[in-house]
């Protein structure tokens, strides 16, 4: 933690979660604003819908990679000069999305986009430990993960209404304005939270250095793998939702927010929780509770699908509550991979983000477009994917039982 935190901000908590919320908020729009326009994107390009869904996996393998650096660099240059380059240069990267002519362009401009978007969310997990205590910091990043729900939920809505109204080009026009605005922002508000006896040297051999001690701890890839994968779960239902919703329950384009204001309101309602019992309840029983509610609602969801033909008036709510569970744990989870290694916490975020956003280009690829034909086929996978997560938290346990035991109160 800074020692100076308390001077670098002096507006309340709430303020600077919503600055660092927005921030996260980026990626979400990148991605939710066009679904509603995919099939317009198609006709207008002459693409294939397998090409279309590479402008999703060239977007988060492109995230994937790039969060491998941006938390390291920032852990040597400072969390502002990277959110604010990558900023900048998502911002010309949404410029290129706009004017592109054929599904080449688009694909290669949208995986710069996934380039730069994760320096926002990367940092600013490293800034809420910056300046924040254990347990202010797991309400801070509760907060966080309250407003950044806000995003998803948005986002198809502005998106179905520009497409309708306007044309494709619309929306990342208007990703274009959100990277601008977002810019200004962070230039004027956004503080240096590194401190300077806190920054590690700049050069290949420390670089190296981070990435081995990190890579070779197991327990950081178990925490990084409990947090990430399960958060597929949820998302390869976002990442098929023009199959899903359009085809299986025959919802319009400007209908798909429906299915965004359930599921973001569970991940907000599950991120309040996590955030009301920061102190009170050990790490450990959260994350326990956050899985045992995901693994009863995806063998929920999977049993229905079996039985039933899947329909608007109920095959929504397993998605919103299987959100509620993840959420509610993976505030925790997040502090508990940034506390192992506190020298390396910007690099600690980048390999998490990197891990997860790995699974998501995965997903997004190769296993949605094999399993959107089918909604017993996305609840199947939909519960493997919680359970990759549930068995690495559970051998964690096993094999490091002081990992999350202990509540950490709040200091006077």
């Amino acid at each position: 933690m800074n020692p100076d935190a308390q001077k670098l901000w002096r507006a309340p908590r709430w303020a600077l979660a919503v600055l660092l919320a927005v921030l996260g908020m980026l990626g979400p729009f990148s991605i939710d604003t066009y679904l509603p326009a995919f099939a317009g994107i198609a006709d207008s390009l002459a693409a294939t819908p397998v090409q279309m869904q590479q402008t999703l996996s060239a977007y988060l393998f492109g995230f994937a990679f790039m969060s491998l650096f941006h938390g390291a660099i920032s852990d040597s240059l400072g969390r502002r000069p990277v959110v604010l380059w990558g900023l900048a240069a998502f911002t010309l990267a949404s410029i290129g999305c706009a004017a592109s002519q054929n599904i080449g362009q688009l694909v290669f401009f949208r995986a710069m986009q996934g380039l730069s978007t994760g320096a926002g969310i990367v940092v600013a997990r490293a800034v809420v430990r910056d300046m924040f205590a254990p347990t202010q910091a797991q309400k801070v990043m509760s907060q966080i993960t309250i407003y950044f729900g806000v995003a998803p939920a948005v986002a198809p809505i502005i998106g179905g209404w520009l497409f309708v109204h306007f044309n494709w080009h619309s929306i990342f026009w208007f990703l274009t304005a959100l990277g601008v605005t977002l810019w200004v922002a962070n230039y004027k508000l956004l503080p240096e939270t590194l401190h300077l006896t806190h920054r590690q040297p700049f050069n290949a051999r420390n670089l190296m250095q981070g990435y081995w001690q990190l890579g070779s701890d197991p327990r950081f890839l178990l925490l990084a793998l409990a947090s990430g994968v399960p958060f597929n779960g949820m998302f390869l239902y976002v990442l098929s939702a023009p199959a899903f919703l359009g085809q299986h329950l025959g919802l319009a384009p400007t209908q798909f927010f429906w299915f965004f204001v359930l599921s973001i309101g569970g991940i907000m309602a599950g991120a309040w929780v996590s955030g009301r019992v920061a102190g009170r309840l050990a790490p450990k029983q959260q994350i326990k509770y956050g899985f045992l509610i995901m693994l009863l609602i995806a063998m929920t969801n999977l049993g229905a699908n079996l039985l039933f033909k899947a329909d608007v008036s109920w095959a929504l709510i397993p998605i919103a509550i299987f959100s509620f569970g993840w959420a509610m744990m993976v505030p925790v989870v997040t502090l508990l991979v940034l506390d192992l290694h506190p020298a390396r916490r910007g690099m600690a975020s980048s390999l998490q983000a990197f891990i997860a956003s790995t699974a998501n280009g995965f997903v997004a690829g190769i296993i949605a477009p094999l399993v959107m034909h089918s909604t017993v086929a996305m609840a199947a996978v939909s519960l493997a994917m919680m359970c990759v997560g549930l068995l690495a938290w559970i051998y964690l346990r096993r094999r490091w039982p002081d990992i999350g035991q202990y509540v950490v109160h709040p200091s006077p």
